[in-house]
């Protein structure tokens, strides 16, 4: 639970940028946090798991109940963006924002 709760302070750091996922239904377990995005790139669940013999993070990218990838010995500093570069950030991206949103 305490680590969960670690997890969920760090993703409040960025919060613009963890909500361009489409974050919704976040769950303990285990040593982290699960959580469900709709991102550009990805659309499943992430799963963040603290591996506390490496004092660093792994996350899982789990679509259709099976890790699809993952990353390993991610520090704390780098958990938003690692994920964002994974379930949203693309090379095009503010151009597909725009489109997306008829901003144009």
């Amino acid at each position: 639970m305490e680590m969960a709760k670690y997890i969920m302070s760090i993703l409040k750091g960025q919060l613009m940028v963890v909500w361009s996922w489409g974050f919704n239904s976040p769950v303990t377990i285990e040593n982290g946090l699960r959580f469900k995005v709709q991102g550009f790139k990805f659309k499943g669940a992430v799963e963040i798991v603290y591996n506390e013999g490496k004092d660093l993070f792994n996350i899982n990218f789990i679509k259709n109940g099976k890790v699809s990838d993952t990353i390993e010995d991610v520090y704390f500093d780098m958990l938003v963006e690692a994920i964002d570069t994974r379930v949203e950030k693309t090379a095009n991206y503010e151009q597909r924002v725009l489109n997306e949103y008829s901003l144009n």
